[in-house]
């Protein structure tokens, strides 16, 4: 599991690095860590959550569009 976060973590930090790069990598990265901080959770778990909520929803299209 730690190893897991880890892995996370290192991949946010090298996104927000290259964000550097990108200003429309940049500005989703502010407003990430803006709606973190309205939230009052960490810039990590908001994230997570994007990215979870992401995976869920392309999965129940998936499943929807099978279904049919």
């Amino acid at each position: 599991m730690i190893e897991s976060q880890a892995f996370f973590s290192k991949m946010v930090d090298e996104l927000v690095e290259f964000s550097e790069y990108d200003p429309e990598l940049a500005d989703g990265i502010k407003w990430l860590d803006d709606q973190a901080q309205k939230k009052g959770i960490s810039f990590y778990d908001m994230v997570f959550e994007v990215l979870y909520k992401h995976d869920v929803n392309s999965k129940a299209k998936e499943w929807l569009s099978t279904r049919n």
